[in-house]
């Protein structure tokens, strides 16, 4: 593809999602102002929000947006590890390789250059409004670090593979001349000229695209080769379209761009946000009542005033202190000559219970009264603490599972296979025999996991007890049940540190060791036990002799 390929193909792809856009807009003005320029042109300096009556919808959303990574990526706690999806394949070794490295890469990640955390807490936002996000991983400028980057979603657009996957993708750029020039060493000379000839405007703003796509279908000079002129699945081109220039087209071995999308439908590359699609009718009503509700408590505290026209001799002054004049001769026996309009108030505590109602039902809908872990205490049996259990894991599912899959399980995967290109886990020789050559996993922690794991655990628990009850009356049952391997896949699910543990095969050897040890002494007593028998025996044998000498 030439430039003007590239250039059409791109343009056509933004332009279709123009309706889109339009739903974008809407919901952003009553969900998230902050991020409503979808389709108008926002000046520095605009007030946000001035045209909603409550900020109850958007305090929602924010809610939401900030439970993402408050509940799924704290920062206390290792909320990822690195495993494979076939776990019976790692051994001690494997084990303690995935801690070294998850420990490498959770640092780097969270190194205050690299951004990670201002761009998922950017996504984390659009992903609860919009249902999409759009984050770049990458090296930073110097290759010694990781750049995470969060996109505007009406700067993009992407499209599906045959198998359901995000692996195109058009992002509208706007940088200006001397950020080209410090990111690019191919620019246009006019780009050049702006920063060293006598027209100079380093902050002069430079049209650009960005089109991340699959190899094959560009059929360019560096088309499916990386740096290191290996073959590369990607392709990643930057393109000035001011002045109709490729700056950049190098291959790439991963989809630099991760793209969480939250509810998908058929025959749609794009997600929407079940949150704000199901509360969007009721943040509009809210809206609405709120500003009925807000005129009528103004009317009921200021009510409007009636007047006699003729009788007043000034303006009426209704405020504090105010003076309205009125003519001498006006014969108040035909009624008060300025007077309270009479107004129905009843329907205000109707109106004040259907706007409760409609915040209630915002609350169902961005899943607020969902995101509490249930209440447990010491008084409850087993039986109920897994039910309520059972019942958080029903409720929070719809709203945990994307999100790890999607998105932190995105992430990690991204940015697991961007180090191990920089070389940022050593040699490949270093890695452990049993998992060379295995796709890496990552396992999360979550209120959801936790409360998944907390139900192997209390398994755990009712088969020891019900154990030991059969125990008491039949000692044969204890056969039936491998309890070293079910207190060893309870720790391992728990996510026990490796370094804790023993290797089983260590494991295997220290309790052959104590058996045998048990076994000698059994045998030392066995022989003393005999010793002393034939001590006894010898004694007896010699006192019948001295008894029969003596008769």
């Amino acid at each position: 593809m030439d430039i003007s390929q590239l250039i059409t193909m791109s343009n056509r792809l933004l332009s279709k999602r123009g309706s889109l856009l339009s739903l974008w807009q809407d919901i952003a003005e009553h969900v998230y102002p902050e991020r409503a320029d979808f389709t108008v042109n926002r000046s520095i300096g605009t007030e946000f929000a001035d045209n909603l009556a409550t900020s109850y919808p958007m305090m929602l959303r924010r809610d939401l947006g900030n439970a993402f990574s408050t509940m799924l990526r704290p920062t206390s706690i290792d909320w990822f590890h690195m495993r494979t999806d076939r776990e019976e394949d790692e051994d001690q070794a494997a084990l303690q390789w995935f801690e070294a490295k998850t420990d490498i890469m959770r640092r780097a990640m969270y190194d205050r250059a690299s951004g990670f955390q201002r761009a998922t807490k950017e996504g984390d936002h659009d992903y609860a409004a919009f249902g999409n996000a759009v984050i770049s991983v990458q090296p930073n400028r110097n290759a010694n670090g990781l750049l995470f980057r969060n996109w505007h979603l009406r700067d993009c657009a992407w499209c599906e593979n045959d198998e359901g996957k995000v692996d195109t993708l058009h992002r509208k750029w706007t940088p200006t001349a001397l950020q080209l020039t410090a990111t690019f060493r191919n620019v246009h000379e006019k780009v050049r000229e702006k920063l060293t000839g006598g027209n100079r405007d380093p902050y002069h703003e430079v049209h650009c695209r960005h089109i991340v796509m699959p190899a094959a279908q560009y059929d360019g000079e560096y088309a499916g080769r990386g740096s290191n002129q290996n073959p590369a699945p990607y392709v990643s081109i930057y393109l000035d379209v001011d002045n109709n220039h490729v700056m950049e087209a190098v291959g790439q071995r991963h989809f630099m761009y991760v793209v969480p999308r939250w509810q998908t439908i058929s025959g749609s590359q794009y997600a929407y946000s079940p949150a704000a699609v199901a509360g969007l009718a009721d943040a509009r009503l809210l809206q609405a009542m709120t500003e009925s509700l807000l005129e009528a408590g103004e009317k009921a505290v200021n009510p409007p005033m009636i007047a006699v026209q003729e009788a007043l001799r000034s303006d009426v002054s209704i405020y504090a202190r105010g003076i309205t004049w009125v003519d001498a001769a006006y014969d108040e026996r035909l009624g008060e000559v300025l007077r309270p309009l009479t107004q129905d108030k009843s329907g205000i505590p109707f109106g004040m219970d259907l706007r409760r109602e409609a915040m209630a039902q915002l609350q169902e809908a961005f899943f607020v009264n969902k995101l509490s872990l249930p209440v447990t205490g010491p008084e409850m049996t087993a039986y109920e603490v897994g039910q309520r259990v059972q019942d958080y894991i029903r409720q929070a599912a719809p709203i945990f599972e994307p999100v790890e899959s999607e998105y932190n399980g995105a992430l990690c995967e991204t940015t697991f296979d961007l180090m191990m290109q920089m070389g940022a886990f050593g040699r490949l020789d270093e890695i452990p025999e049993s998992i060379q050559g295995k796709d890496i996993a990552f396992r999360f922690e979550s209120p959801l996991h936790d409360a998944i794991e907390r139900q192997k655990g209390q398994k755990y628990q009712e088969m020891f007890a019900l154990m030991t009850q059969t125990v008491s009356a039949d000692q044969t049952a204890v056969a039936d049940v491998d309890v070293k391997t079910a207190f060893r896949d309870t720790l391992n699910g728990i996510n026990v540190p490796a370094k804790w543990l023993r290797s089983a095969e260590d494991a295997a050897k220290i309790i052959q060791q104590q058996e045998e040890e048990i076994a000698q002494q059994k045998l030392l007593a066995t022989l003393q036990q005999g010793g002393e028998a034939a001590q006894a025996v010898g004694k007896a044998g010699q006192f019948m002799g001295e008894q029969g000498m003596a008769a």
